[in-house]
């Protein structure tokens, strides 16, 4: 076959899925923080897309508060990274966790979300809260845990302020590890940038096959997080009380 009639190899897809607590705690610099460091970093994971030889990178965002919603951007799935326009979220209601698991569960599948014809690698999920869940979260929970592309998905969460609860956050990502608690907006954008470009270097990179290739790629993010908290400024007063 002459060289210019080789085929070009289809690149599988890693979705970003970024969950966001719109509760009306988060109200003002909370989702201030978050929405101008989720607007701010699509840039750099388009480039982590765009120089990946073996995965593009689309991206989803849930938001929670009273219920849960897709926002309108992923009305018919994930978007890939050069086209996904970030719009800033508001906040009302209280913080329903347990639906935002349901709705995650419901699109974490071949049927819906996952459905590339190329096939896809493990996800990468985020999750984003100030406060303690207001609805039957376990429940939820437990119905996700059960989900396949979560279990092998690279999971963080970020709780911000002292009135997030660490250890539900910790039931969601499966360790304390992967969870990473913020009392500044710097601190929080910081960490907001650091773990989505991370994540997606992670997640979108190919792995030994099985348990043992996703338990390495969380491992992986995990200890890049904890390397990076020890760079923050001081974190400890929470200017959010």
């Amino acid at each position: 076959m002459a060289l210019t009639d080789a085929v070009e190899i289809p690149r599988r897809t890693m979705v970003l899925f970024f969950v966001v607590d719109t509760s009306g705690s988060m109200e003002g610099s909370k989702l201030g923080a978050v929405n101008t460091a989720i607007e701010e970093v699509i840039p750099a994971i388009k480039e982590i897309s765009d120089e990946n030889a073996d995965a593009q990178i689309k991206i989803a965002a849930l938001e929670f508060s009273s219920g849960a919603r897709w926002i309108k951007e992923n009305a018919n799935g994930p978007v890939e990274s050069d086209q996904f326009h970030w719009k800033e979220l508001q906040a009302a209601g209280v913080t329903d966790l347990g639906a935002a698991c349901k709705a995650l569960n419901e699109k974490l599948s071949t049927k819906a979300f996952m459905k590339e014809a190329t096939g896809s690698f493990a996800p990468a999920i985020f999750l984003l809260s100030d406060g303690e869940p207001t609805d039957e979260w376990r429940g939820g929970l437990g119905i996700l845990k059960q989900n396949k592309w979560f279990s092998t998905a690279v999971k963080v969460a970020v709780a911000i302020g002292d009135d997030a609860n660490m250890d539900v956050l910790a039931e969601f990502t499966g360790s304390k590890e992967a969870v990473i608690k913020v009392h500044t907006p710097e601190a929080l954008k910081k960490m907001i940038k650091f773990v989505s470009v991370r994540a997606s270097q992670v997640a979108s990179k190919s792995s030994n096959a099985g348990a043992a290739g996703d338990e390495q790629k969380q491992a992986e993010l995990n200890a890049s997080i904890q390397e990076e908290i020890a760079t923050l400024p001081d974190n400890s007063q929470d200017e959010y009380d």
